[in-house]
């Protein structure tokens, strides 16, 4: 359910103070100075926050990127006080970010989110119509935050072609027929476990990959299995990326949730060659 939040750009030093210390709430680790967020915001960056009142309850904080000889927008951090989550807050702070972006000259917007957190992969690619063909190993190293501590940062890199017609359209791609790149099966001890589909080509257009439904209270169940489900889920999408697939939606079963994937070509998105940075990273 939404609330009514105000959204405004931040430029300050003191609106900067506040998104300091939400940063420090959400995450429990020590804040991106001052001086880098305000130097960031005078050069082509855009922090947006949302308000409830006077008080801070979400921000996105971006800075500007250059990669193959064009700019974009990278949307780093976005972060949601944790009494405002699940009211679409976070979407709402990516469209005033998209809408400042497209008046400032940018076509792109990029950031990371874990391919195994759903919430995210949700909002950023069924609710967005951002698309997903890069995969980063250990992206961040070994993180000491409560949410990522304890396994491989491991993170999708978010492309969100702001001034295409497949975002400003909302297009969406008939996923039926897509096929399971594999499958869910209960262990012993009642949770789910990912097994792949072996001898599979990757020659179709559409592929469905599962992923758990809440991997922080995995994590919490059974580190080893949410560390078997990292390294599964990895190995298939780097596979998948690889030979030119991209990641479009995020669709919620009822037990669990699956990512589809279809060939990037089927997009026609304009602008997607003139980043060259399809594939993987280690």
């Amino acid at each position: 359910m939404r609330v009514l939040i105000d959204i405004r750009e931040i430029k300050t030093i003191k609106q900067l103070e506040q998104v300091q210390q939400l940063e420090y709430n959400v995450w429990g680790m020590p804040s991106i100075p001052i001086h880098q967020t305000l130097t960031a915001v005078k050069n082509g960056g855009i922090v947006v926050g949302a308000y409830d009142g006077d008080q801070l309850v979400g921000f996105s904080y971006g800075f500007s990127g250059f990669r193959e000889g064009k700019s974009y927008l990278c949307s780093h951090m976005l972060g949601i006080d944790e009494n405002y989550r699940s009211k679409g807050i976070g979407e709402q702070l990516k469209y005033a970010q998209q809408a400042i972006a497209i008046e400032r000259g940018y076509n792109l917007m990029v950031w990371t989110f874990d391919p195994l957190e759903t919430r995210n992969g949700f909002l950023n690619l069924s609710k967005l119509n951002g698309i997903c063909y890069t995969y980063i190993e250990n992206c961040y190293g070994e993180m000491q935050d409560g949410l990522n501590k304890g396994l491989p940062s491991d993170r999708f890199e978010v492309c969100w072609y702001i001034t295409s017609d497949y975002v400003s359209k909302n297009v969406s791609i008939d996923t039926e027929g897509a096929i399971p790149v594999a499958s869910c099966v209960q262990n012993e001890q009642g949770f789910l476990c990912l097994e792949i589909t072996e001898n599979l080509k990757y020659d179709k257009d559409l592929y469905t990959l599962p992923v758990p439904k809440d991997f922080q209270a995995l994590k919490l169940q059974d580190p080893a299995l949410a560390l078997d489900w990292r390294f599964k889920t990895r190995h298939i999408l780097q596979r998948l990326f690889a030979q030119g697939y991209a990641a479009i939606q995020l669709q919620q079963q009822e037990h669990y949730n699956e990512y589809v994937l279809v060939k990037l070509e089927i997009l026609d998105l304009e602008g997607a060659n003139q980043y060259e940075n399809h594939g993987n990273y280690h």
